[in-house]
């Protein structure tokens, strides 16, 4: 199982996504309170759009948010597949975040191009507050796919041979990934029970190599998890998603910044 974790069990989609807002509000709140600002990093996929429409009509201190992006596809900027576009109609452009401070990675110059701009972005931001990230059903988190081979040195890497379209892409690497005070994986949606059992027993899989200091949250459908191969889940694992969310804030509370 991955370690340094806590699971949280959810019946639907709805409560994960109102639990991972939650969330990241009070980590807003608290980065806010300790270093005057707020660093973000966003997923893309159905679930964190849902968790991006309810930010949308949150009250916080939108001026002290800073927006960075896990990863892009190699798509022209207004091209409805990319993340930025995603999280910018459901979220971004109904709020008063500056737009100094909304990072999107520009694949559109290139892949290649793009990686090397936003390399320095992403090491001026380091650590991050808070890394929002999916799972997909080989593994991959991010655009970090099984089986492909990056340069350790790098903090964004060019991918060329993605196997899902489009081929292109640019994204955090692992270590960039864990470099954050605290990282949500949000489980949701499609066919997750073969590779959520693979994760707990342990397999090189690219999302077990997201490895922060601070223990992981994962938001999960109940129905994904494997009792049958996982009898002794960890002590914060947490069945109801009531329970879950005050569990996420009691850690939060006393984890060190």
């Amino acid at each position: 199982m991955q370690e340094n974790s806590r699971w949280h069990a959810f019946e639907n989609a709805d409560q994960i996504a109102v639990a991972a807002c939650q969330q990241i509000l009070n980590a807003a709140e608290r980065a806010i309170a300790d270093h005057g600002m707020f660093k973000l990093v966003l997923a893309g996929g159905k679930t964190p759009e849902h968790v991006y429409q309810l930010l949308s009509q949150a009250d916080t201190n939108w001026s002290k948010w800073v927006i960075y992006y896990g990863d892009e596809r190699s798509l022209p900027a207004d091209h409805p597949d990319r993340n930025s576009v995603m999280a910018n109609q459901a979220w971004l452009s109904k709020v008063a975040i500056p737009a100094a401070q909304i990072h999107t990675m520009p694949t559109e110059i290139g892949t290649e191009l793009a990686a090397a701009f936003y390399q320095p972005l992403v090491a001026a931001a380091l650590p991050f507050d808070l890394v929002l990230l999916g799972v997909g059903e080989d593994g991959h988190t991010a655009s970090l796919f099984p089986g492909h081979q990056h340069k350790q040195d790098e903090l964004v890497h060019a991918v060329y041979n993605s196997p899902k379209p489009p081929q292109e892409r640019i994204t955090l690497s692992a270590a960039a990934l864990s470099a954050s005070h605290e990282v949500i994986f949000l489980i949701a949606g499609g066919n997750k029970q073969e590779v959520v059992k693979h994760w707990q027993q342990g397999a090189d899989l690219p999302v077990a190599r997201i490895q922060p200091e601070n223990p992981i949250d994962i938001y999960i459908l109940r129905e994904y998890l494997q009792f049958e191969t996982t009898p002794d889940l960890p002590s914060d694992y947490c069945g109801q998603s009531g329970h879950a969310l005050d569990s996420v804030n009691q850690h939060r509370d006393n984890m060190p910044r």
